[in-house]
């Protein structure tokens, strides 16, 4: 309708049983619009519920490990981090060492560089595996 001062724009949106909505108040002169403003946020809300229904909430699933874990146990673990991967959820590999076993720290990082290697075609390494008091985390996420 081009430039309109405010008292007419109002009085026109008032004719149409409408309300004048601001649309950009940093541009000079203002752009507004006539239109329903209840309307206006109903369909807004209804397209961020929409798009908050085809989201996917990521969730990070924990696999803990010991660093003298046996091959069969390991291969069993190995499956539930396949598994939580093709859902797509990342992984966190806690590897806990007990009393003695802190001094033997190689052998956790050997246990974790294996998950690596075993799981490298389906998931990347998102933190590489680093000490945190006690015990050694990695996070793996799907590619």
């Amino acid at each position: 309708m081009g430039v309109i001062p405010i008292f007419e724009a109002l009085k026109l949106a008032d004719n149409l049983n409408l309300d004048l909505v601001e649309i950009q108040p940093n541009v000079e002169p203002p752009v507004c619009k006539i239109l329903d403003y209840g309307k206006f946020k109903y369909e807004a809300q209804k397209r961020k519920n929409e798009a908050r229904k085809k989201q996917k909430i990521i969730e990070v699933k924990e696999i803990k490990l010991r660093p003298n874990i046996d091959n069969n146990d390991f291969i069993i673990k190995m499956k539930q981090v396949k598994k939580f991967i093709d859902n797509g959820d990342k992984v966190k590999i806690t590897l806990r060492f007990r009393g003695r076993e802190m001094a033997h720290q190689t052998l956790g990082a050997t246990v974790l560089d294996r998950v690596k290697e075993d799981t490298e075609e389906l998931c990347k390494v998102e933190t590489i595996p680093k000490l945190e008091g006690r015990q050694m985390v990695m996070i793996l996420a799907p590619k």
